[in-house]
């Protein structure tokens, strides 16, 4: 009977150590966690985003085409681009020219089909009917109308030489811009746009974790060069005109 009573505290201390045990097991994965995920926030990321790439590019369909997520959808508009270039850079075409000759093939093989249908026992095309949806086409105007205003109204902010800082970035990077529009033509440039927007967040995508501590590297040599840059040119260039008058006169 004592060796009964004696291993019953020794069970019941054994059962609360257990349990303390356990507790403390379970917070130190809790801590665990908690500290992997706090490393994790604290990964850089290219142009410090929080997100997932395919949140940062609106989730939904935009983003599935850009990740190749469908890749028949994606290869299928990366396709097409590539033979509208191939047709009006290489073969030269003109889109009015281009435009007429599909007409025309297109228009000759129905009406051919239509009327031979009946010597060859077969029944005709059916021709869908092409209608362009209303919702679809006012969404577009609309985002594009706001965009417009948002452009307009930074041109104006600049134009009104209340920075500028801002006015000399905007006038080199139109520079920039008309540099390499001599160098390459319109649709050229959409082309390689075009491309480039179907292969770098993918590309991105698949292989963040070594691209970030390269970019990381990068944005610190960027950020030296500009400290460097800002102290002897840009911290001595006033804001604007106001600014210039009133270093005149001091």
């Amino acid at each position: 009977m004592s060796d009964h009573e004696d291993h019953k505290p020794e069970s019941l201390i054994e059962k609360i150590s257990e349990k303390l045990h356990d507790h403390s097991s379970s917070s130190s994965d809790s801590d665990d966690d908690s500290k992997i995920s706090a490393m994790k926030s604290k990964v850089f990321r290219l142009f410090g985003r929080e997100k997932p790439v395919h949140n940062v590019f609106g989730g939904g369909k935009p983003a599935d085409l850009l990740l190749w997520k469908d890749k028949k959808v994606s290869g299928g508009i990366l396709g097409g681009a590539t033979v509208i270039w191939f047709l009006f850079e290489v073969l030269e075409y003109h889109l009015l020219t281009l435009v007429c000759h599909s007409l025309i093939l297109t228009l000759a093989i129905l009406f051919l089909w239509s009327n031979a249908s009946t010597f060859i026992h077969k029944s005709p095309p059916k021709i869908p009917e092409v209608l362009i949806p209303e919702k679809p086409v006012t969404e577009i105007v609309s985002s594009l109308r706001i965009e417009i205003n948002r452009g307009l109204a930074a041109l104006h902010d600049i134009a009104s030489g209340k920075d500028l800082k801002k006015f000399l970035s905007v006038i080199a990077g139109l520079w920039f811009v008309s540099i390499i529009s001599n160098c390459y033509n319109f649709l050229t440039l959409v082309y390689i746009s075009l491309v480039l927007l179907f292969s770098v967040p993918v590309i991105y995508d698949k292989f963040e974790d070594k691209i970030d501590p390269l970019a990381e590297k990068a944005w610190i040599e960027i950020k030296k060069q500009y400290a460097v840059l800002d102290e002897k040119v840009l911290s001595k260039i006033p804001r604007s005109m106001k600014e210039l008058k009133e270093k005149k006169k001091a």
